[in-house]
């Protein structure tokens, strides 16, 4: 009876650590797409990376154009197609039988659901975090234009700079954060030496109203087709915690994590919790 147990505890120890080893060669075969929001640049996951590489995983963090290094200005863009094609290029170079997941921050979500769109099959899941997340009824602006439909006096813009350029065939609209926006809405809750960066590193960009409010909607066969995960974080001021439920719900997404305690730079105001909810949407969805 003894041997038969000792042999029954030593089976289950086997199991468990070959499970360990799946779990670990599951979690090395994972990459990372890290995608920015409007203004900023691959600079805001510099603290995301180098934790996630050290867990084994590929790492790619991409400056959208004129976003970053990226050379080119924002008046030389007009559509939201050439503003994402730093993303758009780099998914069609993704070998067919790979997989990546993509993670959006801010207006990075609608760079996620273009790249959703085009190429659902190299796509494990795709993680919004607090950022825009459209649907497959209306148009790709229309969150983007609800959320200036509901925000309140308090939400407001403080010194954010906007600026039309194009032309009345093609009209675009520019902004510049503010570093009093910066701090009381984006930056809040982030260390000071991250604030006094990205005073330093934003540039102008835009949100792409006009051109969005013009594009296809996103299809239930591609953008819906792939596996979807949104982070909220309850301390977001720049789209606020109501918001970010309300396109939730609007979307039909299934699968969300919450973040307590972070403002809208969440990978840098808490970025342990980031790749904490990383690591667990690789592991259950990827």
């Amino acid at each position: 009876m003894i041997r038969f147990l000792l042999l029954l505890v030593l089976l289950h120890l086997v199991c468990l650590a070959k499970n360990h080893v799946q779990a670990e060669a599951k979690e090395q075969k994972q990459h990372f797409v890290l995608v920015h929001g409007a203004c900023h640049g691959a600079w805001n996951w510099y603290k995301i990376i180098p934790l996630l590489k050290s867990k084994g995983h590929n790492v790619t963090s991409l400056d959208l154009t004129a976003s970053g290094i990226n050379m080119k200005s924002i008046e030389d863009i007009h559509t939201f197609a050439d503003y994402s094609r730093p993303l758009l290029e780099f998914m069609a170079s993704v070998p067919p039988q790979e997989k990546v997941i993509l993670v959006g921050h801010s207006l990075g979500g609608l760079n996620l659901a273009l790249a959703m769109e085009k190429f659902p099959e190299k796509i494990s899941v795709a993680v919004f975090l607090t950022a825009f997340l459209p649907d497959t009824l209306h148009r790709p602006s229309y969150v983007l234009e609800e959320q200036k439909n509901t925000m309140s006096p308090e939400d407001g813009w403080l010194d954010t700079r906007f600026s039309s350029y194009g032309s009345p065939e093609k009209p675009s609209t520019s902004m510049l954060f503010g570093p009093k926006d910066l701090s009381s809405k984006f930056y809040q809750l982030s260390p000071i030496e991250d604030l006094e960066l990205a005073k330093t590193l934003v540039r102008t960009g835009s949100l792409f109203v006009e051109d969005l409010s013009k594009a296809k909607k996103f299809t239930e066969s591609r953008y819906g087709s792939v596996k979807r995960v949104f982070i909220v974080c309850d301390e977001d001021k720049a789209i606020r915690e109501k918001f970010q439920r309300w396109m939730i719900k609007n979307s039909g997404t299934k699968n969300v994590m919450v973040i307590r305690r972070a403002d809208h730079m969440a990978m840098l105001s808490k970025p342990q919790q980031v790749f904490h909810s990383l690591l667990k949407i690789a592991y259950r969805y990827a």
